[in-house]
């Protein structure tokens, strides 16, 4: 399995503190079935400057770490970027690292802030399209205004981003109603990734699988495998050989 969101860089946001906790969290993912990650770092302005500058420094120093430590998981740069004005600039400056590219279009992974969803959002995403930047949006189904009206997600797909949920979502991990919603997500036939956004070691571990076992008992075992698979196998093509330069 591929994970396309995930927090293993150590010290760099919310995620692993260290890399202790990286090179442990590295371990549990291959142990778990995942072979190959982009780890996505927050892009956060006034909270987590990063961009892709100090995330490739992050990142080769992780992957240094991985080698010496004989933990044989592949490991790519991507970014995970709060939605904001400031992404235009950051497009401009080259300082965005992307999850890979599909069908002509750089797949940008988007956060909405957890309680709502920024008035101009749609106008954010219809300029990025028009840039052949496709936005992925990251765990739309724990969005306090998507869980309470499916319908502001849809506009989105109509638009023609893209959806990522996290697998922990499907299983129940964040209670009931996300659960339901990113049932209802995957029901619709909306969701085209699925990942971990793995963290830590005890509350928010690198399990892609069992949530892929059980987003198969709603869409089916083909189709599951699809979203941590198949379409991330075609999404970073390239990612992994990029990651060594």
């Amino acid at each position: 399995m591929i994970d396309l969101h995930c927090h293993l860089l150590p010290g760099i946001d919310d995620g692993a503190k260290d890399l202790k906790e990286s090179l442990t969290l590295a371990r549990m993912a291959y142990a778990k079935g995942i072979k190959k990650i982009i780890v996505t770092p927050h892009i956060h302005p006034g909270r987590y400057d990063n961009n892709a500058n100090n995330i490739h420094h992050a990142l080769l120093i992780f992957k240094q770490a991985l080698a010496e430590h004989h933990i044989p998981l592949q490991v790519g740069m991507g970014a995970e970027v709060r939605i904001g004005p400031e992404i235009p600039s950051l497009l401009e400056q080259n300082l965005i690292p992307f999850l890979g590219t599909f069908d002509g279009y750089s797949i940008l992974l988007l956060e909405f802030p957890f309680n709502q969803i920024p008035l101009g959002s749609e106008n954010l995403m219809s300029w990025l399209l028009a840039k052949n930047i496709r936005p992925m949006i990251a765990h739309p189904e724990r969005n306090a205004e998507i869980i309470g009206n499916l319908k502001k997600i849809q506009n989105f797909v109509e638009l023609g981003c893209w959806i990522q949920v996290t697998a922990s979502s499907v299983t129940g991990q964040f209670g009931k109603k996300v659960q339901l919603c990113a049932q209802q997500l995957l029901e619709h036939g909306w969701v085209n990734v699925l990942a971990t956004d793995a963290h830590n070691i005890e509350f928010r571990p690198p399990d892609l699988d069992s949530g892929r076992f059980a987003t198969a008992k709603i869409i089916g075992n083909a189709a599951a495998w699809a979203l941590v698979r198949e379409i991330p196998e075609q999404i970073t093509r390239g990612k992994f050989e990029e990651a060594l330069n």
